[in-house]
């Protein structure tokens, strides 16, 4: 999915909550029969990784697959996922506490931690994918977050 599909998706929900995982890569561990394919050389011996190393190719589309294994049911229902930054979003206001509840158990399950400098919690607009996401009346408005 784009990121301005990703964007667009807070259209029509009240209550919003941005989060982003804390170490992105380093949050993998390496299947243990794949262990021996990062193996390195120092003067000291041979090692392995037990995470994933940074630097890799394929890093980023793994850390993808592993947050749209453990957040598949919730994809396109409460939440929206894209690498590091998660979205949940509710139509209700009611509905907010239940929907985080669901998302945060399954970061405690699969012992994903967060950046809590990132993070915001039920708020109606947030920066999510370097967009400032507010509700709109038909979409939200999109408004690039400049870097100076």
């Amino acid at each position: 999915m784009r990121i301005d599909q990703l964007v667009e998706v807070t259209t029509g929900h009240e209550l919003l909550s941005l989060m982003d995982a804390y170490f992105r890569y380093n949050q993998i561990k390496i299947h243990l029969p794949y262990k021996d394919k990062t193996a390195f050389t120092t003067d000291r011996g041979i090692y392995c990784y037990k995470i994933m190393p940074f630097g890799l190719k394929n890093v980023g589309a793994r850390f993808q697959r592993m947050f749209n294994k453990v957040f598949k049911y919730l994809i396109g229902n409460t939440m929206k996922v894209y690498i590091d930054e998660m979205l949940v979003k509710s139509s209700q206001r009611r509905d907010h506490l239940q929907d985080l509840d669901e998302a945060f158990n399954l970061l405690r399950k699969y012992k994903v931690k967060l950046n809590p400098e990132k993070c915001t919690f039920w708020v109606a607009s947030g920066k999510f994918l370097g967009y400032l996401v507010t509700q709109g009346v038909s979409r939200p408005t999109l408004i690039k977050y400049l870097q100076f």
